[in-house]
């Protein structure tokens, strides 16, 4: 079988001189990330592509919008579908390529820089990104294609800075919308701690303990509270004390309501402690909140 690495009827290809990345990585910003290469590979026939730990300088994504696809990683060879995607991490050998009798469509892109670890994390398996209609995310490929474009465009310092500035949005659109979209059983979780977080706001009046919560979404109090961290980054409960809070600041903000009015309507009957939670959240006194000019 004839393997090539490119030369692709339609295919798109941008790589930035070297000159142009050390002048990007000497921004605080283009340090922390930045694109080394950018294109797009249309029903890539017999594409393939091998590199030693050596050779691979770049951590590379590639998102296969249509066809399939393979790739080697850590003596392990894995499928690549429609509306999926992966991340080879910089420094480990890969291989990859198209299926011969389906060939895969692909947006691809290298990138470098001190948080490149940070959003390639979990994706050296195959995501699986599409709409209810298992299409391919709009907002992504608009947003590649952005990128794509200013590149195409120059290498001007405005062009690379709204690249760089785009790069954060697009890996940060590919990480937490697959994150959780991954499968059925994931998005049953993601729906548990939705779930919850409305029940907390249409309780925000009540006296809610974990457990409660936790039952309202039929899950143990235990896999409940790590699931929820997981995703939020914050327990139930202090979670349902950030709401507590904002729903307090609504109500300084638009009512004349005393201290000792406001706390009970957010379920806390002791005013003294909903003024120290307050504090401590806001780092500010309610009345010291309710002086403070907005807007």
């Amino acid at each position: 079988m004839p393997k090539i690495r490119e030369g692709f009827k339609g295919q798109r290809t941008i790589i930035i001189p070297s000159f142009i990345i050390e002048k990007i990585k000497q921004n605080p910003l283009g340090k922390m990330l930045y694109i080394t290469d950018i294109g797009f590979y249309p029903t890539a026939s017999y594409h393939y592509r091998e590199r030693t730990a050596d050779e691979a300088t770049e951590n590379v994504l590639i998102y296969c919008v249509r066809g399939k696809g393979w790739y080697d990683l850590g003596e392990k060879r894995y499928h690549v579908t429609q509306n999926q995607f992966f991340i080879l991490p910089e420094h480990e050998a890969h291989a990859y390529g198209s299926l011969e009798d389906d060939p895969w469509s692909i947006y691809w892109l290298h990138f470098k820089g001190d948080m490149a670890a940070f959003f390639r994390k979990g994706f050296d398996v195959p995501t699986h990104v599409s709409t209810p209609g298992n299409k391919p995310m709009e907002t992504q490929l608009r947003l590649f294609e952005e990128i794509y474009n200013t590149l195409d465009n120059g290498f001007g310092n405005n062009n690379i800075m709204y690249a760089t500035t785009s790069l954060f949005h697009f890996l940060g659109l590919m990480k937490y919308v697959g994150e959780y979209i991954e499968d059925k059983n994931e998005k049953r979780h993601v729906d548990a701690t939705d779930l919850a977080i409305a029940f907390m706001q249409e309780n925000i009046n009540r006296k809610l303990t974990l457990a409660e919560i936790a039952e309202k979404v039929n899950l143990s109090v235990s896999y409940f509270s790590n699931l929820f961290l997981k995703k939020t980054g914050f327990s139930p409960l202090q979670y349902l004390n950030m709401l507590r809070i904002r729903k307090a600041c609504h109500y300084l903000d638009f009512s004349n309501m005393k201290i000792n009015q406001i706390s009970p309507l957010i379920g806390i009957d002791d005013t003294f402690y909903f003024s120290r939670l307050f504090t401590k959240i806001m780092g500010i006194s309610p009345s010291e909140y309710r002086a403070h000019k907005k807007g």
